[in-house]
């Protein structure tokens, strides 16, 4: 303030002085001053006392701005202007004289006479000697015979691009400066915290981020500056509010290896803790709803994840428990610096309660919301839960018919009774492609290579009522069929399946031309929605064309069979994932009566069970084992179509083998098939990132009895290889068969999607 009176004070003094006190002024500066106001001639001298500010006189009437008339009228300068005519443009055209001779005429028509050459050059005019222009740059002239020549016309005048020579690169080794992070006085409050402060803070830090080298030191200095901001953040997280961070750069003190010292002092200061906890909320039911959701109690550190976390369980209960439209409010912290407390209040809005009403959907509509219905687990009436709304989403998304889905709840003000009202929840469908395509390849030993490829249109009979169009191509097996396939058939995880083929198969058991009419209702797991109880039940019916070994001829003849059944299963499944399992355990039961038609009616019941259990020993190890058991009752060996009976050894058998190449032989080498069964398997899957390795040992035996034997039993070891991607792991595995037999490979390999159980 005193520096601006000053300024005033210093701007309001004005001392005129005459004109004739100043015989050396010029003309305009005395004309400057007599323009200035003189002082009163009664009006005391100015004196100026040693440290007084000088105070200007009182102030006159402000003097009358003078009317300012224009030097030239625009009249008379516009009458004053030539017109240009041709011999004006032939004098624009003439080329432009040179440097020498423009200084030489305007030298010449400062001092009243055209200098000639030889003449000494006006004052700033460089002297000419030769006929060179010389121009004195510092103590060396500096000769340039093109500065003498004359200048082009300008309408030959070229313009020549100007070339920026490029920066020099620089030398890193010139401009790097190294440095090293020393952190003071962390470490007490490293030992009180729960979580690692100086690792946290060193995970951010831009000393740490630039491993040590920098351009320059005042880059270091910037980076130790963000560092200790973020060190202040670091430690309000945990509860240090007022704490002291200071920093300095410190010279190299080892010669060897010239590294400054970059160096972070904290003082931490008091650990705020809550004193007091004030949540505002309307009434709910039950009445504690709010605190006892609150995870955080008085007495404790304030700690920013403790709080983010206790508010975000609030904001998770309230619409689990009824209130669908509860929000969390702006939190306040009050915090005391003299006893290092902090009074939090939190205001949470509750909202009505409400019970579940209907649905209204809108969009570029997959399927209507009569439908959606269908895929909820819940009924009118029943009090919110947004865990329901979480699951009716999922099952929105399993449908695999959306490109974006959303359910949101909306108010209705329709009174529910006990205080409660409905609540809509309004879809937003945004249908995706329905078609698709896609194929898969794979090897097998016995099986040869296979190749199989899908079309589907997924959404061809709203809603959700897919046509499957599907073929296959291999070395020892082609096909094609089509499939009708309704999800959520009026009930939520039911299908019902139609499927109609035509495939032959040609392995060393048998060849077979089969054509397969079935249908089926099942709950299946997918790799999206994988469930805990699985069922199925359908019926089948076949005509196919066989070959099976004769005694009569001693070879392989050709029988035709007509099969008709029904089937029925049941799973259930404990483990972690459908195509990776780590834990848990499967099992599942499988019957299947049915009756085959050659020349006789011979009806006979197959069935068979599956087991398999997972244990991780680590996070890498997993142990599985796998068992079946199975069995064909009622009927003879050579009664039942060579396709139905039952086999052992390939990769989803007993690997080491040939598939179907166990159980009894023909004597033309072929396996004929059994009427029981039993295998098992063990594996030890040890992964590295996307990587894997399998270690397994696998037996099994095929009988003619029609209850397994647990006798002459084969086995196999191996080991395999797994690349895990998103969709499941791709397993190759080559096994080698134990005591092995005359024909018996001494290697087999087989290559498919997924584990081998």
């Amino acid at each position: 303030m005193l520096a601006f009176t000053l300024a005033v004070a210093a701007t309001s003094v004005a001392v005129p002085v005459a004109a004739q006190d100043a015989p050396d002024k010029t003309a305009a500066q005395a004309k400057q001053d007599a323009a200035m106001p003189d002082r009163a001639a009664d009006a005391p001298p100015v004196e100026l006392e040693a440290g007084k500010v000088p105070v200007p006189p009182p102030p006159t009437e402000p003097p009358l701005q003078p009317q300012v008339d224009p030097i030239i009228p625009n009249d008379e300068f516009n009458a004053a202007v030539p017109p240009l005519d041709a011999a004006d443009d032939a004098e624009l055209n003439k080329p432009l004289e040179s440097i020498d001779a423009f200084e030489r005429r305007l030298a010449g028509e400062q001092s009243g006479a055209k200098p000639e050459t030889g003449e000494a050059a006006p004052l700033g005019v460089a002297a000419l000697g030769d006929g060179d222009a010389i121009e004195e740059v510092g103590d060396a002239p500096v000769r340039d015979t093109e500065l003498a020549a004359p200048l082009p016309p300008l309408d030959q005048f070229e313009v020549a691009p100007v070339q920026f020579a490029e920066d020099a690169p620089k030398d890193e080794k010139d401009v790097e400066v190294r440095y090293h992070l020393d952190l003071q006085g962390l470490d007490l409050a490293d030992k009180e915290s729960d979580t690692d402060l100086k690792g946290e803070f060193k995970a951010l830090s831009a000393l740490e981020k630039g491993h040590g080298k920098a351009a320059n030191t005042a880059m270091v200095s910037a980076r130790l500056t963000e560092d200790s901001q973020l060190m202040e953040t670091v430690l309000a997280s945990q509860g240090w509010y007022s704490p002291v961070v200071r920093t300095r750069l410190e010279p190299p003190t080892d010669q060897a290896n010239p590294a400054l010292g970059a160096v972070i002092a904290v003082t931490p200061g008091k650990r705020y803790v809550f004193s007091d906890i004030i949540l505002k909320s309307d009434p709910t039911e039950p009445a504690n709803l709010v605190a006892d959701n609150f995870a955080i109690k008085v007495g404790e550190p304030i700690v920013a994840e403790r709080v983010q976390g206790a508010e975000a369980q609030i904001a998770v209960a309230l619409p689990e428990n009824g209130y669908p439209f509860a929000a969390v409010g702006e939190r306040d912290i009050l915090l005391d610096q003299a006893t290092g407390e902090g009074v939090y209040t939190l205001p949470v809005t509750v909202g009505p309660r409400g019970r579940f009403g209907g649905f209204v959907t809108d969009g570029d509509l997959a399927f209507d919301a009569k439908h959606v219905q269908v895929l909820s687990r819940f009924k009118r009436g029943e009090i919110y839960d947004s865990r329901k709304v979480d699951d009716l989403r999922k099952a929105l998304v399993a449908t695999n018919l959306f490109s974006t889905v959303a359910v949101e709840p909306q108010k209705t003000g329709e009174d529910a009774g006990d205080g409660t009202e409905y609540v809509t929840l309004h879809v937003k469908q945004d249908a995706g492609p329905p078609r698709t395509i896609a194929g898969s390849l794979g090897y097998a030993a016995g099986e040869g290579i296979t190749a199989q490829a899908t079309w589907t249109h997924r959404n061809m009979f709203p809603p959700e009522g897919a046509l499957i169009a599907h073929a296959i191509a291999g070395t020892r097996q082609q096909g094609a069929g089509v499939t009708f396939r309704r999800s959520n058939d009026g009930k939520r995880d039911r299908t019902l399946e139609i499927v109609a083929e035509a495939f032959h198969n040609d392995y060393d058991a048998y060849s077979a031309y089969t054509g397969r009419l079935a249908a089926r209702i099942a709950r299946d797991s997918t790799p999206i929605w994988q469930k805990r109880y699985t069922y199925a039940f359908g019926v089948e019916f076949l005509g196919t064309a066989e070959t099976d070994y004769d005694s009569a001829t001693g070879g392989r003849k050709r029988n035709t069979y007509y099969v008709a059944g029904v089937n029925g299963q049941v799973g259930f499944d404990t483990s972690d994932d459908l195509l990776n399992p780590t834990k848990g355990f499967r099992a599942t039961a499988l019957v299947q009566p049915e009756a085959t038609v050659r020349g006789g009616f011979d009806p006979y019941v197959r069935a068979r069970i599956d087991a398999s259990t997972y244990y991780p020993i680590n996070d890498s190890l997993v142990l599985a084992g796998r068992l079946r058991f199975g069995t064909i009752q009622g009927a003879g060996l050579f009664d039942i179509a060579p396709s139905r009976r039952l086999y052992a050894g390939g990769g989803g058998s007993v690997r080491g083998y040939a598939y179907q190449a166990l159980g009894e032989q023909a004597p033309d080498g072929n396996p004929v098939g059994g009427r029981s069964l039993n295998e098992g398997s063990f594996e030890a899957r040890y992964r590295f990132g996307n990587y894997g390795v399998v270690a397994f040992v696998d037996a099994g035996q095929a009988y003619r009895e029609t209850t397994p034997q647990f006798n002459n039993l084969r086995y196999g070891v191996g080991i395999g290889g797994r690349f895990y991607t998103n969709f499941g792991p791709m397993r190759l595995d080559i096994a080698t068969p134990i005591a092995r037999k005359p024909g018996e490979s001494r290697f087999n390999l087989y290559v498919s999607i997924g584990q081998a159980f």
